[in-house]
């Protein structure tokens, strides 16, 4: 029988460290969920692993994407399905690992990611628009892809509703039909649908486990802080993302590109102090946390652990059955 462990939960509660333990244990190989990883030299601000971090546990969708072109949620669904799959051929457990709630749900739920093309016109009159009315919009339209959206991300605001408006439906609540995962062919590859967890897992071919990383809003802000001055120590984000603009990439694009991108490319226009930017990281990675729990504890299926020796009891129940 298929199997895939997700291990999930917000941004910085240690999920690369505990799948590298889970997935070195249980002949197991990652397939990373997080939307900023897909991008090369998006590294120390997205917190991509390093091959020494690996321990020789091979990675997949890190690295794919230019950072001057926009990647999609759907391209993200068929690369990350495809290396699932690849991996399951191998005999070994595919783990997925992120904190893209769209990203996994896209792979777990089965949504379809309609390829709506870019409708320019459309795109024009939403750029007028403040992030707050776009946002707003949003809510109204597909109020469920609001819910972990970043509501300071125009770029990401202007192509969610680009879909909505273009097909007249929220991406979020279109399924696949059921199927099972060996009755997909090589030529099609499709979301997978047996979102099964313990104890329901019997009934289904393909079975998946979601593990939750959970700490207290304490500890993730302490977490946070701890993460963002080893990120500034040296000027090490600020050089990278001097790096990426130096490259090709501008400050517009880089300011698309998640929060730590956002704000460090304002300080490098001198739109904000250093302090500003410090201050403006730690607070919207607080708020974005807020987001993703959100997102998270709306699935029941979640198992939520505390620490890694809660996660190795489960993931080895789980692999045990048949």
């Amino acid at each position: 029988m298929n199997k895939l462990i997700v291990i999930l939960g917000p941004t910085a509660s240690g999920k690369t460290d505990s799948s590298v333990k889970l997935a070195k244990k249980y002949n197991g190989e990652v397939v990373s969920a997080d939307s900023r990883q897909v991008y090369r030299g998006l590294d120390i601000g997205s917190g991509k692993i390093t091959k020494k971090e690996m321990h020789g546990i091979p990675h997949y969708l890190l690295d794919v994407a230019n950072p001057k072109t926009r990647f999609s949620v759907s391209q993200y669904q068929k690369l990350a399905l495809s290396a699932i799959k690849k991996i399951q051929k191998k005999g070994k457990i595919p783990f997925l690992v992120g904190g893209t709630g769209f990203y996994i749900q896209s792979i777990v739920d089965g949504i379809i990611i309609p390829e709506v093309k870019p409708d320019w016109n459309l795109r024009k009159k939403l750029e007028k628009k403040s992030n707050g009315e776009l946002f707003s919009m949003l809510e109204k339209l597909d109020p469920e892809r609001a819910k972990l959206i970043d509501r300071q991300n125009p770029r990401r605001l202007i192509r969610a509703l680009e879909i909505v408006l273009t097909t007249g439906k929220p991406v979020t609540p279109l399924k696949q039909t059921r199927r099972h995962c060996e009755e997909q062919s090589d030529e099609a590859i499709l979301p997978l649908d047996c979102h099964a967890s313990r104890s329901d897992a019997r009934n289904d071919k393909c079975s998946i486990l979601k593990i939750g990383i959970e700490k207290s809003p304490t500890e993730l802000k302490k977490l946070i802080n701890k993460r963002l001055l080893k990120r500034l120590k040296n000027n090490a984000l600020i050089n990278e993302v001097k790096k990426l603009h130096k490259s090709g990439v501008s400050f517009k694009r880089l300011e698309e590109l998640g929060l730590e991108y956002r704000f460090v490319a304002q300080y490098l226009q001198n739109k904000i102090s250093h302090q500003e930017m410090r201050d403006k990281i730690q607070m919207e990675s607080e708020h974005f946390v807020k987001r993703q729990m959100t997102w998270f504890k709306r699935d029941k299926k979640i198992i939520w652990i505390s620490n890694i020796t809660e996660a190795l009891s489960i993931a080895e129940n789980f692999i045990a059955k048949q």
